[in-house]
C-alpha cells in the first residue's frame, strides 16, 4: 500500500511546471452542468449522485461522537500491542479515480505482527531506522515488503521538498512510518469501512480507518515543519500540504486532515486523524499514539545537522531589530527646523533693524578724493580696454554689416549642419543614468548574464459597478464571500480576452509574430507553443478552458451533500496554488496551463488579508522575453505590444457598460511621452510665437502714425530671435559633431533660456541706441560702436556668469543634466558672440533703412524722410522713476522690504525641507493618458512588488564546503549565509522593503543531490552509461544510480558535473526540485564549467512613490554590502568579489540617493563663477559681487520653497530648472548691480534709484516680459511633467527673480552697496548723472534720455542755482549733454567732451593745469569753457 502522503508534487520553482497524464484523468469525476444521475454506493448502499457509466463514490464517513472520539469495534476488535490492524496489498482503491500515484489499499488484518528478515528489514532500516532498532533484536513490523517500497516512494517525495529540514523529514516520515509498519498498530488504529477484495476470496480491501494521535505528538510534528521554506517560490512548503486553508490557516489538525483525505490525489484512502488531549482516553483499548519527536532546532542523527534558521525559527540566534527610521527633529514639541529658522530670521532682523536705528539720522558722508588701490588700477585698465575694444569693434562691423553678417551666418549654418547626425535620447536609463554609475554597470553585468529583464503587459479589471460581496456555501470548503468581479460572467469575458489576445498576429520585419514568438515559456523555451506562454490569470486555476469553468459535480462530505462548481475549485487553488488536484468532486488541477503556478497575489488584488475570494481586481499578466537594442527580435515585441494595446482597447470599449478595464503594455510609457510631445508641440510654437510677437512689438520706438512702417523694428527683432536660435542649433549641432546626443528637455528649455539672456541683450543695446544721440561730427559708424561699448561689458558679464556657470553644472553624473548644461553653456557663449557680429550688424543695417526713411520689413518702399526717431519715454521708465522708486526707496518702506525678503528667505529654508525629492511615473504622462488609470489600479490593488535580485560576481567558489554553506539556507549552512539574511531581511519589510525571501538554485541543487530522492541519477550500464538518468526513466540502469550515495556536500568536481545536468532537469512529480524554468537562467557559466555570475530573487513589497523605490534600493544596498563583507570573509574568496542587488527600476532611481548633495554642490558651483566674474569685471568690486550672490542665493531659497508649496517635487528635471534660474537671476541681478557700481551718483540710494530706473525697464522688458508670456501658455499643455516643471517652475523663478532683481536688490545696494571712489584731482560728483566721471567711467549706464526728463530738469536747474558762477545756459539743443561744470577750485578746467569719454576716461594728470583747453576738436565746448571759467 502507498503511504498516504499528501505531498506539494508541485513544490516547485515559480513558474514551473509538471506535464502529468493524471491532469486529463482528472477529468473523469466532473460532469457538464445538468448531466447528474443518482446511484447507489457498492460499499454502503449510500446514495451518491455521480455520472451514469462512472463507479459510485461514496463519501460515508463512521459516526463517531463528536465531543468525545470512540473507536468502533465492529472491523478492528483487538486493540494492543503487537497486534496489526490492516497487513498487506488489497489491490487500488475503487472510489479513486484519479491519483497521482498508485491508490494501493492495504488488507484488513487485525492479526499480530510479522518478524521483518532479509530484505524487508534491510529496507525498513533505510526507510524507518527508528523501527528497525538497533542490534539483532527481533523485528516485528505490520507491513509487507510491497508496503514498503510503496512507503520509501512516499517518503522520496516528501523528502525532495522537506529534506532541507532533516528533523521535519524525519518526523513527517515517521508518522506515516508508524501507521503503515508500526508493531503496535491496533493500539491507536481502527478500522472504520472496507470493501471486498474479488482477487482473494474472503479478504477485504480497508477504505478508510481511524488513526489516535496525542495532541501533544501532532502539535510538536508539525511545528518541525510548519517553517520548512520552498527556496524555489520563496513560500512555505506547508501551504501545499494543509489543502484549502494554506500556510497562514494551517494547523496540525487542518495538516493531518489533508493528508488523509482520499481526494487530494496523493492519499489512497481516506484517514480520520483523531488528536487527544492529556487525560482523553477514546476506550476499547486505543492508545493514542504518543512518539517522539524532533524538534527543528535538534539533528535527528550524529550525521545530520538540526534544522537552519530559515526552517526553524527555534534555531534562529537572536535577532537584533533594525532601528527605527530616526524621529522628526524636534525642539520641544515644534518642529525643529521651523524653530531654528524663526530664530535665524529673528536674529538677521534683530541685527538689521539695530544696524539701521545706530545709522538713522545720520547722512551718508560725501565721497572724498583719495589714492585707487592697485586692485581698482587694474579694474579701471581692465574696464577702459573692454571699451576700447567694443568701440573699435562696434565700429568695424558698422563699417561692413553684409561682410559680418555672411561670415556670421555662414558660421552659425556650418555648426547647424552638425544637426544631421543628431541622435534624440529618448530611453530614460541614458537620460537620467550615467554610464560610468553603479545602476548602469550592474544593470549592464546583469544583462550580458541574463540577458534584459522580461518585459511586462498587464490588464486590470474591476467591476464598480456590480454589487458588493455576496456568500456562497461550498459543501467542502465552508461559507465565502465572492466579490462582484469573481462572476462567471467576467472570468468568460476575461477567457474571451486571452483567447483572442492567443491569436494575435503583428506584422514586423517581412512576417507574421505571434505571441509564442515573443513570450517567457520557462519549461518549453526552444519551441513554445501558445500554452505553453507563462500568463498569469485568475482563469489559468481552469487552464484558460472553457469547458472546466462550466463543470458541476456532485459532492458529498459526511451528512452535508450538494453540487460543487466552479466557485469551489477556486476556492482551493487560492489557498493551495501548488496543487495538481482539488479535494472536490471536480477533481481539477490548479497548475496553470504551461505547468506552472498561478500566485493569488498576482492574479487577484483589492482583497483583505488572505480573504481571496473578495478581491475587487483581476490582473493578467502576460510576460515576454526581452532582447538587448538591434536584435530584430525587439521589434517583434515591441509589434506584438502594439497589437496587444488595440485588442485590449477594443475589449475595453465593449464591456465600458460593466466592467472598467486598465492596461499597460512594456512599451507604454515610451509611446504615451513620446504622444505628449507630438502634441505639446503647438503649444511650445504658441510660446514661442507670443515671445516673438512681443520682441518685435517691443523693440519699436513710433513717435507718430505716418513713421509707424519706418520706425518698427519687426525685421531687427526677427533678426535677434535668428540669432538666438542660430545660437541654440549652432551648440546642438557643434555637440552632435562631437559624438554627444540630445534630448526633449534641452529642445523644449535651452531655447527659452537662451531667449531670456538674448533677449535682455538686444533690448538693452537697441534701447540704448535709440535713446543715445548722434553727436556733432560724429559717424553713424562711430556712433554705433560708442553705444556698444556702453553697454556690451554688461552683457559680457551676464553671458559670461552664466556661461561659466553652466559649465561647472556640467560636472553633473547625470547625462540629461550634463548635457544639458554643456548645450546651454555653449548655446549662450555663441549667443553672444552671434549678438557682437551678426546682430550688431542687423543694428547697422536697420539704422541706414531707418535714416533713408525706408519701411520695415519691405526696404525697397519708403517715405522718402529720413533721420532717426527721437527718442521716446515709454510707460514703464517713468513710472519706475517717478512712482515706483520714490515708494521702494522712502525710509519707512527700505527696512520693510528688507525684513520681508528676509522673512522669505528664511521660509525658504524652512520649506527646502519639505520638498518632495523623486519624480512619480504619472507625472510624465498626459491627464489624458491611459496609463493614468492604470497606475492607480496598480497603486490600489497589486499586492507584490517588483522582483528584486541579488547578484553575485565572478571570484567566488560555489563548490568548497565553506562556499557552499556561506550561500545555502538548509540544513547546516551558516547562520549568516546570503540567503539566510535576505530571509531575515523580509521580517522587517518596513525597513527593508523585501516582502519574501528570495529563491535559491544552491539550496535546490543540494536536494536534488540528495540521495533518498530519485533525482539526480546516473546510467549504470548500456549505451548512456555514465550520463544522468532523469527522474521520469524506468531504465533499470538508473536503479541504484544516485548521484551521491550518501548525503554529503559534492566535491568540486561532483559540483561542475551536476549543476548543468540540474540546470537543465525538468521537474517531475518524482523529482519536483528539477532546475528547468526556474534556475536555468540563474546561473552563468563559461565552457569550463566555471561560475561568473548567480542570481538569488526575492520581492519587493508593493512600492507606491519614488521616496519608497529609493529606500527600497538604499535598503538593499545595504544588505548587498553586508552580505558582500560576509562573503569575502570565506577561504578563497577574489577581493574584488561582490554582491549586488537589481531590479528593472533600480536605474531609473539610483539618481535619488545623490540628488540633494549633488544639486546643492551643482548650484554652489553655479553660484562660484558668478562672484567671481562680478568680482573682475566690476574692478573688483567685492561688496557689488557679494551683493549680486546674496541676491541670486535668496531668489533660490525662495523658488524652492515656492516649489514645496505648489507641490513641484525636486528631482533631476527640477535641478536642469534651478541651474536655469541660476542664469536668469543674472540677468535680473547684474545688470543693475552693474549699473550701481558705476553710477557718479553721491550717495547710496541715489544710486540705486538711478540703477533702478535705467536699468529695471531694460530688464523688465528684455527677461520678465520675454518669460511671461510664453511661460503661461505652457499652462495649457497637456503633459503634466511640462505643466509643473516648465509652466510652475519656471512661472516662479522668473517671478520671483523680478521681485529679488528690482525690489531687493536696490534695497540691499542703498544699505551696503560700494561707496563712490574719487581718485585724487577729480571733483567730488554732485547729484548729477552725466559728469566726467560718469562719461569715462561708466558709459554702459549713462542717461541718455535726460534731455526729455522734465524732473531731471528740474534737479539739474537747483543744482545750477545752488553753485554760483556756473554756466547757466539753458539751450535746449545742448541739454541733451547735460555736461556740467563742477569744478569747485577756479582755475581748474575739466574736459566735458562726450565723443572722447571712452578715450580719456578721467584723465587727472591733465586736470592739474587751469586753464588749459583740453579739447580741440569741438569748438561748443571751448565756449562753454570759457563761459565757465568767465562766470
Amino acid at each position: 500500500m502507498a503511504a498516504p502522503l499528501a505531498l506539494p508534487g508541485a513544490l516547485l520553482a515559480a513558474l514551473l511546471a509538471l506535464e502529468l497524464e493524471v491532469a486529463e484523468r482528472g477529468d473523469n469525476a466532473v460532469v457538464p452542468t445538468g448531466a447528474i444521475w443518482n446511484q447507489r454506493c457498492q460499499s454502503c448502499g449510500a446514495a451518491s449522485m455521480v455520472p451514469t457509466g462512472f463507479p459510485s463514490r461514496c463519501h460515508h464517513r463512521a459516526t463517531t461522537p463528536s465531543l468525545s472520539p470512540q473507536a468502533s469495534p465492529s472491523l478492528t476488535p483487538v486493540h494492543q500491542a503487537g497486534v496489526c490492524a490492516f497487513y498487506g496489498e488489497c489491490g487500488s482503491n475503487p472510489e479513486v479515480n484519479s491519483s497521482l500515484v498508485p491508490s494501493k489499499v492495504p488488507c484488513l488484518s487485525n492479526t499480530p505482527a510479522r518478524v521483518a528478515r532479509g530484505a524487508l528489514l534491510s529496507l525498513l532500516r533505510t526507510v524507518c531506522p527508528e523501527l528497525a532498532g538497533d542490534g539483532d533484536a527481533t523485528v516485528r513490523v505490520c507491513c509487507s515488503y510491497a508496503q514498503l517500497v510503496s512507503l520509501r516512494l512516499s517518503v522520496e517525495l516528501s523528502g525532495a521538498v522537506l529534506a532541507r529540514c532533516p528533523s521535519c523529514a524525519r518526523n513527517f516520515a515517521n508518522l506515516y512510518c508508524h501507521n503503515i509498519c508500526s508493531p503496535d498498530q491496533s493500539l491507536f488504529t481502527n478500522v472504520t469501512r472496507v470493501a471486498d477484495y474479488a482477487a482473494v476470496p474472503g479478504a477485504q480491501a480497508v477504505l478508510e480507518y481511524q488513526l489516535f494521535y496525542r495532541s501533544r505528538y501532532a502539535e510538536a510534528a508539525f511545528a518541525s515543519c510548519k517553517d520548512v521554506r520552498m527556496p524555489a517560490t520563496g513560500g512555505y512548503a506547508i501551504s501545499t500540504m494543509c489543502g484549502r486553508y494554506g500556510a497562514q490557516l494551517c494547523t496540525a489538525q487542518r495538516w493531518l486532515d489533508f493528508q488523509g483525505d482520499k481526494n487530494n490525489g496523493l492519499a489512497p484512502l481516506q484517514i480520520d486523524f483523531q488528536l487527544l488531549p492529556d487525560g482523553s482516553e477514546p476506550g476499547r483499548g486505543v492508545a493514542p499514539l504518543d512518539a517522539p519527536v524532533w524538534g527543528c532546532d535538534q539533528a535527528p542523527d550524529a550525521e545530520q545537522e538540526p534544522c537552519s534558521c530559515q526552517d526553524c525559527a527555534q534555531a534562529c540566534p537572536p535577532v537584533v531589530p533594525p532601528a527605527d527610521p530616526p524621529p522628526p527633529f524636534r525642539i520641544g514639541r515644534a518642529d525643529g527646523v521651523l524653530v531654528i529658522c524663526a530664530l535665524l530670521f529673528a536674529g538677521l532682523a534683530l541685527a538689521f533693524l539695530v544696524a539701521a536705528l545706530c545709522r538713522r539720522g545720520e547722512a551718508e558722508a560725501p565721497p572724498k578724493p583719495r589714492a585707487r588701490g592697485r586692485s581698482q588700477r587694474v579694474g579701471e585698465a581692465w574696464r577702459r580696454g573692454l571699451e576700447r575694444a567694443f568701440r573699435r569693434w562696434g565700429a568695424v562691423v558698422a563699417t561692413w554689416p553684409l561682410a559680418v553678417l555672411a561670415v556670421a551666418v555662414a558660421a552659425a549654418a556650418g555648426l547647424s549642419a552638425g544637426l544631421v547626425t543628431l541622435q534624440l535620447t529618448t530611453d530614460p536609463v541614458q537620460l537620467w543614468s550615467a554610464p560610468g554609475s553603479r545602476a548602469r554597470q550592474e544593470k549592464e553585468f546583469h544583462d550580458r548574464h541574463f540577458g534584459p529583464f522580461l518585459r511586462t503587459n498587464q490588464v486590470i479589471v474591476t467591476a464598480p459597478g456590480r454589487p458588493g460581496s455576496t456568500a456562497y456555501d461550498s459543501v467542502v470548503l465552508g461559507t465565502k464571500n465572492f466579490s462582484g468581479v469573481l462572476a462567471q460572467d467576467v472570468l468568460l469575458a476575461l477567457l474571451e480576452l486571452q483567447e483572442e489576445l492567443a491569436g494575435t498576429t503583428a506584422w514586423a520585419r517581412g512576417r507574421n509574430v505571434t505571441l509564442r514568438d515573443v513570450c517567457y515559456a520557462p519549461l518549453n523555451p526552444t519551441a513554445p507553443g501558445v500554452g505553453d506562454c507563462a500568463v498569469s490569470s485568475v482563469t489559468q486555476y481552469f487552464q484558460n478552458n472553457r469547458s472546466r469553468l462550466a463543470l458541476r459535480g456532485w459532492q458529498q462530505d459526511g451528512k452535508v451533500q450538494g453540487t460543487v462548481d466552479w466557485h469551489d475549485h477556486l476556492i482551493y487553488c487560492v489557498n493551495s496554488p501548488l496543487s495538481f488536484k482539488d479535494i472536490t468532486a471536480l477533481e481539477l488541477s490548479c497548475m496553470a496551463e504551461y505547468g506552472g503556478p498561478v500566485f493569488p497575489y498576482i492574479a487577484l488584488g483589492g482583497y483583505r488579508e488572505s480573504e481571496y475570494t473578495e478581491a475587487e481586481a483581476l490582473i493578467v499578466t502576460y510576460s515576454l522575453n526581452n532582447f538587448p537594442a538591434g536584435d530584430p527580435r525587439l521589434e517583434w515585441a515591441l509589434s506584438w505590444e502594439r497589437q496587444f494595446l488595440s485588442v485590449v482597447r477594443d475589449f475595453q470599449r465593449r464591456h465600458r457598460h460593466n466592467l472598467s478595464v486598465t492596461f499597460m503594455a512594456e512599451r507604454s510609457l515610451e509611446d504615451e511621452i513620446n504622444r505628449t510631445s507630438g502634441e505639446d508641440i503647438p503649444v511650445f510654437a504658441v510660446s514661442y510665437l507670443l515671445v516673438f510677437a512681443y520682441i518685435a512689438l517691443a523693440l519699436g520706438e513710433y513717435t507718430a502714425w505716418s513713421r509707424v512702417l519706418v520706425e518698427s523694428k519687426v525685421t531687427l527683432a526677427l533678426g535677434g530671435i535668428a540669432v538666438v536660435l542660430g545660437a541654440v542649433l549652432a551648440a546642438m549641432g557643434l555637440l552632435a559633431l562631437l559624438g554627444l546626443p540630445s534630448s526633449l528637455i534641452i529642445i523644449e528649455v535651452v531655447p527659452f533660456l537662451v531667449l531670456a539672456v538674448g533677449a535682455d541683450n538686444i533690448f538693452i543695446f537697441v534701447q540704448e541706441l535709440q535713446q543715445s544721440h548722434r553727436e556733432p561730427g560724429e559717424t553713424r559708424e562711430q556712433h554705433l560702436g560708442r553705444v556698444l561699448a556702453q553697454v556690451a561689458p554688461s552683457m559680457l558679464l551676464c553671458s559670461l556668469s552664466e556661461t561659466v556657470c553652466f559649465l561647472f553644472g556640467a560636472l553633473s553624473s547625470m547625462p540629461a543634466v550634463r548635457t544639458f548644461a554643456l548645450t546651454a553653456a555653449l548655446a549662450i557663449a555663441l549667443d553672444f558672440v552671434l549678438q557682437m557680429s551678426g546682430f550688431v550688424a542687423l543694428v547697422a543695417l536697420d539704422r541706414r533703412r531707418q535714416e533713408a526713411g525706408r519701411f520695415d520689413l519691405c526696404c525697397c518702399c519708403g517715405t522718402g524722410k529720413g533721420g532717426t526717431a527721437r527718442a521716446g519715454r515709454g510707460l514703464l521708465r517713468p513710472f519706475l522713476e517717478r512712482c515706483y522708486t520714490p515708494v521702494l526707496l522712502h525710509p519707512l518702506v527700505r527696512p520693510a522690504v528688507v525684513l520681508l525678503f528676509l522673512f522669505l528667505a528664511c521660509a525658504g529654508l524652512f520649506l527646502l525641507f519639505h520638498v518632495s525629492v523623486g519624480l512619480d511615473q504619472e507625472l510624465a504622462l498626459p491627464e489624458d493618458s491611459y496609463l493614468l488609470e492604470y497606475y492607480s489600479a496598480m497603486n490600489r490593488y497589486l499586492a507584490v512588488g517588483v522582483p528584486t535580485y541579488f547578484v553575485t560576481t565572478g571570484g567566488y567558489n560555489f563548490s568548497s564546503e565553506n562556499g557552499t554553506n556561506a550561500i545555502c539556507s538548509s540544513s547546516g549552512c551558516d547562520a549568516n549565509s546570503l540567503t539566510q539574511s535576505i530571509q531575515l531581511a523580509t521580517r522587517f519589510a518596513n525597513v527593508s522593503y523585501l516582502a519574501i525571501p528570495a529563491t535559491s538554485w544552491l539550496d535546490d541543487f543540494l536536494d536534488w543531490l540528495n540521495p533518498m530522492v530519485r533525482c539526480c541519477r546516473i546510467h549504470q550500464s548500456g549505451e548512456h552509461q555514465g550520463e544522468f538518468c532523469p527522474s521520469s526513466s524506468t531504465d533499470p540502469s538508473c536503479a541504484l544510480g544516485q548521484c551521491l550515495k550518501r548525503l554529503r556536500r559534492p566535491t568540486h568536481e561532483e559540483f561542475q558535473r551536476f549543476l548543468p545536468w540540474f540546470l537543465q532537469d525538468r521537474p517531475t512529480l518524482h523529482c519536483p526540485k528539477g532546475g528547468l524554468g526556474a534556475y536555468d537562467t540563474s546561473v552563468s557559466m563559461d565552457d569550463n564549467g566555471t561560475i561568473l555570475a548567480t542570481r538569488f530573487m526575492a520581492y519587493q513589497r508593493p512600492l507606491r512613490t519614488s521616496q519608497e523605490y529609493t529606500g527600497a534600493l538604499r535598503a538593499a544596498r545595504a544588505l548587498a554590502e553586508y552580505i558582500t563583507a560576509t562573503l569575502r570573509a570565506v577561504p578563497g574568496t577574489d577581493p574584488a568579489f561582490r554582491v549586488f542587488p537589481y531590479t528593472v527600476t533600480y536605474v531609473y532611481y539610483e539618481q535619488y540617493l545623490t540628488v540633494v548633495p549633488e544639486g546643492l554642490l551643482t548650484l554652489a558651483l553655479c553660484l562660484v563663477p558668478t562672484f567671481a566674474v562680478s568680482f573682475l569685471l566690476l574692478g573688483m568690486d567685492g561688496r557689488s559681487s557679494l551683493a549680486t550672490l546674496l541676491t541670486i542665493a535668496m531668489a533660490l531659497l525662495g523658488t524652492v520653497g515656492c516649489m514645496a508649496l505648489w507641490a513641484v517635487p525636486y528631482n533631476a528635471v527640477a535641478l536642469i530648472n534651478l541651474v536655469a534660474a541660476v542664469g536668469i537671476s543674472v540677468e535680473f541681478v547684474s545688470h543693475i548691480t552693474c549699473a550701481f557700481a558705476r553710477s557718479r551718483q553721491p550717495t547710496r540710494v541715489a544710486r540705486a534709484k538711478e540703477a533702478t530706473v535705467t536699468m529695471g525697464s531694460k530688464v523688465v522688458a528684455g527677461v520678465a516680459m520675454t518669460n511671461l508670456p510664453g511661460v503661461v501658455v505652457l499652462a495649457f499643455a497637456k503633459a503634466r511633467l511640462v505643466q509643473i516643471f516648465f509652466f510652475r517652475l519656471n512661472l516662479i523663478v522668473t517671478l520671483l527673480g523680478l521681485a529679488h532683481g528690482l525690489v531687493f536688490l536696490p534695497v540691499l545696494l542703498s544699505y551696503v552697496g560700494p561707496a563712490l571712489q574719487v581718485p585724487p584731482g577729480e571733483d567730488t560728483p554732485g547729484d548729477t548723472v552725466q559728469g566726467t566721471g560718469l562719461g569715462l567711467a561708466n558709459p554702459g549706464f549713462k542717461d541718455t534720455d535726460r534731455d526729455r526728463d522734465k524732473d531731471r530738469d528740474r534737479d539739474k536747474g537747483k543744482d545750477k542755482d545752488r553753485d554760483k558762477g556756473k554756466d547757466k545756459d539753458k539751450d535746449k539743443d545742448r541739454d541733451k549733454d547735460k555736461d556740467r561744470d563742477k569744478d569747485r577750485d577756479k582755475g581748474k578746467d575739466k574736459d566735458k567732451d562726450k565723443a572722447k569719454d571712452k578715450d580719456r576716461d578721467k584723465d587727472k594728470d591733465k586736470d592739474k593745469d587751469k586753464g588749459k583747453d583740453k579739447d580741440k576738436d569741438r569748438d561748443r565746448d571751448k565756449d562753454k569753457d570759457k563761459g565757465s571759467r568767465k562766470g
